[in-house]
């Protein structure tokens, strides 16, 4: 007996022993007269059991996707709505819409999987495809590469296989620097999972980006729970307890530093407080951000010392040059940009020379700014 044959006899048998079956266009159901099919092309009515299994026959990929996703089950969890976003499935609880504009019918999702259906999770290239050989009707496996790699065959690439190495590729960034923030855009390339289970996919996702498919999936159902700044900073106790005292045009700042496309990959939806919102971009990102992480408790625990601090006033000699080069050294230490400059070009006021020169013309053996070490006195 075929694969196709096995799903057409597993459909039935749902429709027998569980009752009506309506998925992704395929309507199946049993009437005193006989088997009713629809599909949005076919609309059969009064079917013998051998008429229904011919005319089911005509209609492989709508029994195929059927039996691929009755095997995958956990309706209405993350993990099956993720899966069917990976391969622009509609997803069946979406709240918001989302990209369901990107959904596909099941004979166009079909035949698109058999060359592989790809997405971009973050700095992930997930590739759905349909499995090879003697796998059950419609099953599909899925590859998963830095999007970086997205072009290169993935022998080329290292191969893993378990989702727990993906924690260890995460850990550092192509420099070696350990990587505090997963979601940070520094993972590295040149790895690749290949033939992934739809389990194991998911399960990879989530060592590389813990607790992004879950969110994802709370906000597509219009329940992400979203924490602002004041609710996470009262609730801070030890060390922490004094973020809550960071000053409201801080927070700004501190979302411009932290919470924006180049620096994390996930979509701030949290504000300073629920009617008060940050004058910042939340980002773009696939995924949400719920609540201020633990990084950016950290750098705010920092931040609200340092705002404590009196401001005064200070007199230094520079020529205009050399104010526009402290700020272009603040600009291309902020931006990241610093190991980009060319030795050569020292017209980028953050090239490593022109900082050498500027320290040796401006800053004494004690490291104060043009010798100074107090601030003008003022009544």
């Amino acid at each position: 007996m075929s694969g196709s044959e096995d799903a057409v006899d597993a459909l039935l048998a749902a429709v027998d022993e569980e009752g009506d079956v309506d998925f992704d266009g395929l309507r199946l159901a049993r009437a005193a007269d006989g088997y009713a099919l629809e599909t949005p092309t076919l609309d059969r009515t009064g079917l013998s059991e051998d008429e229904a299994r011919a005319a089911l026959a005509d209609v492989p990929a709508f029994v195929a996707n059927w039996c691929f996703w009755d095997r995958v089950g956990g309706e209405g969890t993350a993990r099956r709505a993720f899966l069917r976003w990976c391969e622009r499935a509609p997803t069946e609880d979406a709240a918001a819409g989302g990209d369901e504009g990107d959904a596909l019918p099941v004979p166009e999702r079909h035949a698109a999987l058999r060359d592989g259906i790809e997405r971009t999770w973050g700095q992930l290239h997930v590739t759905a495809r349909l499995a090879d050989g003697d796998a059950p009707a419609g099953e599909r496996v899925y590859d998963l590469r830095h999007v970086d790699d997205a072009g290169t065959p993935l022998d080329d690439l290292d191969r893993h296989e378990e989702p727990r190495e993906a924690r260890e590729i995460a850990t550092d960034d192509e420099r070696g620097r350990y990587r505090p923030l997963k979601t940070a855009p520094t993972l590295v390339s040149g790895w690749a999972f290949a033939g992934l289970s739809g389990n194991d996919l998911v399960a990879t996702v989530e060592r590389f980006y813990p607790a992004t498919v879950a969110n994802w999936h709370r906000e597509r159902r219009g329940d992400l729970d979203v924490d602002h700044w004041i609710e996470t900073a009262e609730r801070q106790t030890g060390i922490y307890d004094v973020v809550d005292d960071l000053p409201r045009e801080a927070v700004d700042w501190m979302a411009e530093a932290c919470c924006v496309d180049s620096q994390c990959l996930r979509r701030r939806e949290w504000e300073y407080e629920e009617g008060d919102d940050l004058p910042v971009d939340g980002g773009d990102g696939a995924f949400p951000c719920r609540e201020p992480c633990s990084l950016v408790i950290a750098a705010a625990r920092k931040w609200a010392v340092l705002e404590h601090e009196e401001t005064h006033t200070w007199e230094f000699e520079l020529t205009r040059s050399e104010k526009n080069q402290l700020e272009a050294l603040v600009d291309a230490v902020a931006e990241g940009r610093v190991d980009e400059i060319r030795e050569a070009d020292v017209n980028d006021g953050a090239n490593r020379y022109r900082a050498r020169y500027l320290r040796a013309k401006r800053v004494d053996e004690d490291g104060n700014l043009c010798g100074v070490e107090e601030p003008v006195e003022t009544d």
